[in-house]
């Protein structure tokens, strides 16, 4: 039922989802090859972003998407292996110049702290190589001059709520792992993580992939008592009831070091593993293939005026202020589809649906009008949130 000619709601009475018997998502936490990605661009955006502001009073065009994270060697070994080549960080994209400041040497250094101050990475452990380029002539003005910002791509966001019980186990089980109390009772495990989980029926499954750090493991005994610890930690900590099992590759019958998931830095990357931005976490932390996305790479994005972070971002904080204010909505997905070139906070399409039992009245499909509104308005706060850090990305 269109509200306009560019908002839509379509309304149905049960949810796909609840009635699936079947449900499978994932988190690939901070340490995974894929988000290590994530967070060095976003923190680079985040700098560039800041300095953009000294410098000229507003954020200029740039776009740091793009980034590869080539995997080095190491010999993993109980109480402490050695790293033999070290891992490689490629970023590339366009920028705006800085008028005082290298902004290459600017990406680097914001990379670099990142590296430090969340992965606890020494400074030689990977290379840098910022690979940047002047931004495209025609992409100047989306930022320069309008007190509201052009979008600078055609492009589309997507979002939802609330989350699915498997959805939050899976998010639960990637804080805990992330937690510092946590940290402080397993100094064996590494930052790199992957969550995978999966419903079948009402059985929870998790399958967690966990690099343990060599150092702190001083044998094969050990390491299976650590995973067996660990497995317990969580199923106490989350909660509903849910099935798991950690380093699933494991040979039990392992003598060495070999047979198992054993690393020097706890980071996959440093042998062989790969990574690259957009490949991990959607924005709210999940990749869900049973719900709407986009294949859109938030994290290093122009927070001003690129519309796949901004989009994504908002469609999901739209997604929930709906669901959590509009009574008997049980379940929300917006889509918001933009065009280059017009005002970020004018999309073309605002496709938002509802699950509703009892349908909608003209009262709630009102609210939902309004909730739009509000929340494209609010999209100068969102820049400033995200340049500051306060949302996540992935």
């Amino acid at each position: 039922m269109p509200l306009a000619d560019d908002l839509v709601v379509s309304v149905a009475t049960a949810s796909p989802l609840a009635g699936a018997r079947a449900e499978m998502g994932e988190h690939k936490g901070i340490g995974h090859p894929d988000s290590l990605c994530d967070g060095a661009v976003e923190a680079a955006a985040r700098a560039l972003s800041l300095a953009y502001m000294d410098s000229y009073g507003s954020i200029q065009p740039f776009n740091l998407d793009k980034a590869l994270l080539v995997g080095g060697t190491s010999t993993p070994k109980f109480g402490g292996g050695r790293l033999e080549r070290p891992m490689r960080l490629i970023v590339s994209g366009p920028v705006t110049e800085l008028p005082d400041v290298s902004v290459e040497r600017l990406v680097g250094q914001a990379i670099r702290e990142y590296l430090v101050v969340s992965l606890g990475v020494d400074d030689d452990l990977i290379g840098i190589e910022p690979v940047l380029r002047p931004t495209a002539p025609n992409l100047r003005r989306v930022t320069n001059g309008p007190l509201i910002p052009l979008a600078n791509d055609t492009s589309f966001g997507v979002g939802y709520a609330p989350l699915s019980q498997l959805e939050g186990s899976v998010l639960s089980t990637a804080q805990i792992l992330r937690s510092r109390e946590f940290r402080d009772a397993f100094q064996a495990a590494g930052l790199d993580y992957k969550v995978m989980g999966s419903r079948c029926g009402q059985h929870l499954r998790l399958t967690i992939a966990l690099a343990f750090i060599d150092r702190a493991v001083r044998g094969v005994d050990q390491y299976f008592t650590q995973k067996e610890l660990i497995a317990k930690y969580l199923a106490q900590h989350l909660t509903l009831p849910c099935e798991i099992e950690i380093n699933t590759l494991d040979e039990h019958g392992a003598y060495d070091e070999s047979g198992i998931y054993l690393t020097v830095t706890g980071l996959s990357a440093e042998h062989g593993d790969d990574g690259e931005v957009g490949r991990g976490n959607r924005v709210n932390g999940l990749i869900t293939p049973y719900r709407p996305m986009s294949l859109e790479a938030a994290a290093g994005k122009n927070p001003a005026s690129h519309v796949g972070k901004l989009y994504n971002v908002l469609a999901h904080q739209l997604a929930g202020r709906i669901q959590e204010a509009v009574d008997g909505v049980d379940e929300v997905t917006v889509r918001l589809l933009s065009a280059i070139g017009r005002p970020i906070d004018q999309p073309q399409l605002t496709a938002v649906d509802v699950v509703a039992a009892d349908g909608l009245s003209d009262v709630q499909l009102l609210q939902i009008r309004d909730l739009t509104k509000q929340a494209l308005a609010h999209l100068p706060a969102l820049t400033q949130a995200l340049v500051q850090g306060t949302v996540a990305v992935f």
